[in-house]
């Protein structure tokens, strides 16, 4: 009988390498893709122009209300900055140490998505709003309050990285999916009011303040949450996939769960493997004297 998929507890020192290989890929596709800029800012444009047609551009009063209002947007940059890169990492710790049975599943989820915001980043190289003509009425408040952090002109990055990053990684939002994919594992895993009131004003609050900070537009939120739902789709087919392939291609030891001991031979009568335990002497035995017979 074949043991259920991912049966046994996952070991942090073959998790760590995959994330890390994981991330890696992500990050240096993201430095590759760049984008050309006219390209990046046209694609910007679109989309501003189909948000202001169905009325739903919210970036704009949220870039003012932040602009015009230090305590609102020197906190907001803080947030865009650091919970993407500190509240995601401690929900996959959290995960791996209290729900090992779900963490495989989630962590595939996560993986998944990420890798299909690379491929939007790819083909959809888009500009942020911040990086638009100020004719188009947006402050970038990471560069106006750039004297309270670590960051400079270049959004998250520290001062005199920004070629390590990719400015026109903006859709899909995966500040906003990774958000999305914190606030589920909060809510079905968290077991208390807490962990659901997080579960639901985490990723409301890192899709305000993407949009506040003049980081994304609203329908890169939107596209943020749709890839995280193609995502959950493509993962557990992906995870069975694995499953098998290293179900077929582990030695049989291994597959079955027990180690062979005896290879289908038996021992002798009377003989022991070395190191086994002579057989306690059976009550019947200890009555009459006699060991019974070798079976």
């Amino acid at each position: 009988m074949q043991p259920p998929l991912h049966a046994t507890r996952p070991r942090w020192w073959t998790e760590l390498p995959l994330l890390a290989l994981v991330y890696g890929v992500y990050s240096l596709g993201r430095l590759i893709v760049r984008g050309d800029e006219p390209l990046a800012v046209a694609h910007g444009l679109d989309i501003l122009r189909i948000e202001q047609a169905l009325h739903i551009n919210l970036e704009h009063p949220l870039n003012r209300l932040f602009t015009h209002t230090p305590a609102l947007g020197i906190p907001a940059d803080f947030v865009y900055a650091s919970l993407h890169y500190l509240v995601t990492p401690a929900v996959l710790v959290w995960l791996f140490r209290r729900r090992p049975g779900q963490y495989r599943a989630a962590r595939g989820w996560l993986m998944t998505s990420t890798m299909l915001g690379l491929i939007g980043f790819t083909f959809l190289p888009t500009c942020p709003p911040r990086l638009l003509a100020p004719v188009h009425g947006f402050t970038d408040t990471m560069a106006q309050y750039g004297s309270y952090g670590w960051w400079g002109a270049d959004a998250s990055a520290p001062r005199g990285l920004g070629g390590m990053t990719n400015q026109f990684a903006a859709m899909p939002s995966l500040h906003v999916g990774w958000a999305l994919w914190c606030g589920v594992m909060l809510w079905r895993f968290g077991g208390n009011k807490l962990a659901k009131v997080a579960a639901v004003a985490y990723p409301l609050l890192i899709t305000f303040v993407v949009m506040g900070t003049a980081n994304h537009y609203l329908l890169d939120a939107l596209a943020g949450v749709a890839v995280m739902g193609v995502g959950l789709l493509l993962s557990r087919p992906l995870l069975r996939l694995t499953a098998r392939l290293g179900t077929r291609f582990a030695p049989a030891s291994s597959a079955t769960g027990a180690p062979i001991v005896s290879g289908g031979c038996e021992t002798s009568p009377g003989e022991r493997i070395p190191g086994q335990r002579a057989p306690s002497t059976t009550p019947a035995e200890a009555d009459d004297g006699a060991a019974s017979p070798a079976r």
